[in-house]
């Protein structure tokens, strides 16, 4: 038999076997029907026909920007910074806000006194331990300070390092019984008096476009509920390093669920009085009446908890 007849004759029965063995195959383990698919459903608009909005509502500031005067970050390395003296740097910059995200309460102003210099801070100093963690992403630590304010409020404000500048890039203030870091989002929680056994939960994310930490993701979820003493992750007392007293609770309590996808409609509108946005039924400024301090009495169980092991004390 010539060659190429041979090859012709090798070439068809090569071809009739693999063609058997993939009919074996296709007849045992083939594709097979996983039932009916539901119809997917798009996001139907309602009341299409809404006019455009011609004046947008007031902004209260909590994603700005602003340079602190008088504060230079050598090498910017922000874990040279006190926050003690940044504190004192914005209310000297800003010497008549009593309210605001520039502002402080004048108690809350005078109470910087017993800070002292550096590490040697007095056991009435409003500033809270500080945390540095990375929030936009660059690979370098931002600054999160904590301040207590009257009427159990607690004002947070973050901070970067820019060409040897401090620049804020968020401020607000609230009834904050908790805050968490998630990754590079700082998770905010708020009490809910409207609401028993419920609180809010805000997202604070970072925004290329705008160079500020904005308030992406918020949330209304059941309280968490402080775990037994004893039990892992669990810590009371102070925190090393913090200058004020602690909320006793877990100091990296889990989020329940995932942070959640948004809740339509607009953060929240402020407090009379208070910096940052508020929710409904919380004691956002001191209460009518005459004389006399407030029932809430002196704000002193604020803890800034951090969920990070990149998070550290100045």
């Amino acid at each position: 038999m010539p060659p190429r007849r041979v090859a012709a004759g090798t070439a068809l029965a090569t071809t009739a076997a693999l063609a058997l063995a993939l009919s074996a195959c296709a007849g045992q383990s083939g594709l097979r029907s996983a039932g009916p698919t539901p119809t997917a459903i798009g996001p139907v608009r309602l009341w299409p026909g809404l006019p455009p909005i011609s004046a947008p509502p007031l902004d209260f500031g909590e994603s700005t920007r602003e340079r602190v005067p008088g504060i230079e970050v050598a090498h910017d390395d922000i874990g040279t910074v006190s926050p003690v003296a940044v504190v004192r740097a914005e209310v000297a910059a800003h010497p008549d806000d009593v309210t605001g995200v520039d502002g402080l309460p004048r108690e809350t102003a005078a109470r910087l006194a017993e800070c002292g210099e550096g590490a040697r801070r007095g056991p009435g100093c409003p500033v809270l331990r500080a945390y540095h963690h990375d929030l936009t992403g660059n690979g370098r630590d931002e600054l999160i300070i904590g301040i207590e304010l009257p009427y159990q409020q607690l004002a947070v404000r973050c901070y970067t390092a820019e060409k040897g500048a401090l620049i804020r890039i968020m401020s607000t203030s609230d009834q904050i019984v908790g805050a968490e870091l998630a990754g590079s989002d700082l998770v905010l929680r708020v009490v809910s008096a409207g609401i028993p056994g419920y609180e809010y939960r805000t997202a604070w994310s970072w925004d290329g476009r705008r160079g500020t930490m904005l308030p992406t993701r918020d949330e209304i979820v059941p309280a968490v509920t402080p775990a037994p003493s004893g039990r892992p992750g669990v810590r009371r007392g102070p925190l090393p390093g913090q200058v004020g007293p602690s909320l006793p609770g877990p100091v990296r309590s889990p989020l329940p669920g995932a942070v959640g996808s948004p809740l339509p409609g607009p953060v929240g509108s402020p407090l009379p009085g208070a910096v940052g946005p508020s929710r409904p039924g919380t004691t956002g400024s001191p209460p009518s009446g005459p004389g006399g301090p407030s029932p809430l009495g002196h704000v002193g169980h604020h803890a800034l908890l951090a969920a990070s092991d990149h998070a550290s004390p100045p």
